[in-house]
C-alpha cells in the first residue's frame, strides 16, 4: 500500500468541498423557489381568481411553470457567470454585469412565461384596467428585483467561500513555512552539537584511554540521540535529561571536580514533551561560559517543574550577563544555538512559550524556558 501524499489529501478534500457547495447550492434552489411558489399559490387561493375563468388547479399549474422556468433560467445562468469569472471580479466589475444580466434573465422569464401562458395554453387574459405593456413591463421590473436578489444571494456566498479558502491556503502556507523553519534549524543544532561533543571526547582520549572506551558508549548513545530525535518535533523530558547526563559525564572527565552537577527534577515532568536537543543546548552553554571560563569552576544546576499551566526547564551556571554574553550578541555558535532554541519553542509552543538568560544572583546566570502544557501541535 502506498502512503497517502500530501496533494491527495489537498485534492480529496477539495472534492469533498465541492460536492457540499453542489449540495448547498440545490438546496438552496429548491428551498428558495419552492418557497416562492408556495407565496404565489397562497396569494391566489386567498384573493380568489375565478372570475378570470381559471380554477384554483389550472392556477397552481400554471405558477408551477412559470416557477420552475425562473429555476432553469436562473440555473443556466450560473455556469455562464462561472466560465465569465464573475466570482472572481471586483465588486465594481460584477454590479453592472449583475443589473444587466438579471434584466435579460427577467425579460426571458416574462417572454417565455406569458408566451407559455396566454399562447401555448390559450388562458384568458387577465381583465383589469392595465394594457398589456403595462403588465409585461410590471413582470420585468419584478422578476428583475428577484434576480437580482438571487445573485445577491450567490455572490455573497461566494465572497465568504473565497475568504474561506483564502484563510486555509495562507494557514496551509504558514504551516509549510513553519516546517521548513523547523527542518532548517535542526539542521542547525545537530552539527553544532556533535563537533563539541567530539571536543570533549578527544580530550578524554588525551588523558585517559582505558577510561574512554567508556565515554566512546555515551558518545554513540549522543549521537544516536541527535540523529535520531532530529526526526520529531518533540520527545520526552526524560529521555533528553538521560542524554544530558551522557554529556555532562563526558565534560566531568575533562573538567574533573571543576564541573559539579545538581539535579532538582519533578518527577511529574518527566513524560512532558519538550523539544530535541533543548536541555543539552542550554547545559552546553552553561559549561562553555560558565565552567570553561572560570579557572575555579562552579556548580551547573539543572531544574524541572510544572509552573502556572507550563513546564518551566531551569539551567544554572556561575557568572553574569554583560554586553559581550547577551545571548543575542554572544559568539556565533552559542549565539546560534540560543536563538535557534528559543524560534523552535515559538514554533512548536507558539508566543506563550519563552527562553530568557537572566542574571538569578550576583554571581550567577539562569537560562531559563517555559514550555506550554497544552500545545495543538505538541
Amino acid at each position: 500500500m502506498q502512503p497517502l501524499r500530501e496533494t491527495d489529501v489537498v485534492l480529496d478534500d477539495t472534492a469533498r468541498r465541492q460536492r457540499a457547495r453542489e449540495r448547498l447550492y440545490v438546496i438552496c434552489q429548491l428551498s428558495g423557489w419552492g418557497f416562492l411558489l408556495g407565496l404565489q399559490v397562497f396569494f391566489t387561493s386567498y384573493f380568489d381568481r375565478k372570475g378570470e375563468g381559471r380554477d384554483l388547479v389550472t392556477e397552481v399549474s400554471v405558477l408551477t411553470m412559470v416557477i420552475a422556468l425562473g429555476l432553469l433560467l436562473s440555473h443556466f445562468a450560473r455556469p455562464l457567470m462561472r466560465r465569465w469569472g464573475w466570482t472572481q471580479m471586483g465588486w465594481r466589475q460584477v454590479v453592472p454585469r449583475v443589473f444587466g444580466l438579471s434584466l435579460v434573465l427577467s425579460v426571458l422569464w416574462s417572454v417565455l412565461g406569458y408566451g407559455f401562458t396566454y399562447g401555448l395554453m390559450r388562458l384568458p387574459w387577465p381583465e383589469g384596467n392595465y394594457s398589456p405593456f403595462v403588465l409585461f413591463a410590471l413582470s420585468c421590473l419584478n422578476g428583475t428585483v428577484l434576480y437580482l436578489g438571487w445573485m445577491c444571494v450567490y455572490f455573497i456566498y461566494h465572497l465568504f467561500d473565497r475568504f474561506n479558502r483564502s484563510e486555509i491556503e495562507r494557514l496551509r502556507l504558514s504551516a509549510h513555512v513553519k516546517e521548513a523553519e523547523l527542518r532548517a534549524l535542526k539542521s542547525q543544532v545537530n552539527p553544532h552539537f556533535i563537533f563539541n561533543a567530539l571536543n570533549s571526547l578527544r580530550a578524554l582520549i588525551d588523558e585517559d584511554p582505558v577510561r574512554a572506551r567508556g565515554a566512546v558508549t555515551q558518545l554513540a548513545n549522543l549521537l544516536r540521540y541527535s540523529l535520531q530525535s532530529g526526526q520529531y518535533e518533540t520527545v520526552a523530558f526524560e529521555d533528553e535529561l538521560r542524554i544530558v547526563n551522557d554529556y555532562l559525564a563526558l565534560e566531568q572527565v575533562r573538567h574533573e571536580e571543576r564541573l559539579r552537577v545538581k539535579l532538582d527534577v519533578s518527577p511529574d515532568t518527566l513524560a512532558l514533551p519538550i523539544p530535541p536537543m533543548l536541555l543539552q543546548t542550554l547545559v552546553e552553554n552553561a559549561v562553555k561560559y560558565g565552567i570553561s571560563m572560570r579557572p575555579e569552576g562552579g556548580e551547573i544546576g539543572i531544574t524541572a517543574r510544572c509552573e502556572d499551566g507550563a513546564l518551566l526547564l531551569q539551567v544554572t551556571n556561575p557568572g553574569a550577563i554583560g554586553p559581550a554574553e547577551d545571548p543575542a550578541r554572544t559568539s556565533e555558535s552559542t549565539g546560534v544555538g540560543l536563538r535557534n532554541a528559543a524560534e523552535r519553542l515559538r514554533i512548536l509552543f507558539g508566543e506563550r512559550a519563552t527562553l530568557q538568560l537572566r542574571e538569578s544572583a550576583p554571581a550567577s546566570v539562569t537560562a531559563e524556558a517555559v514550555i506550554p502544557l497544552h500545545s495543538p501541535r505538541a
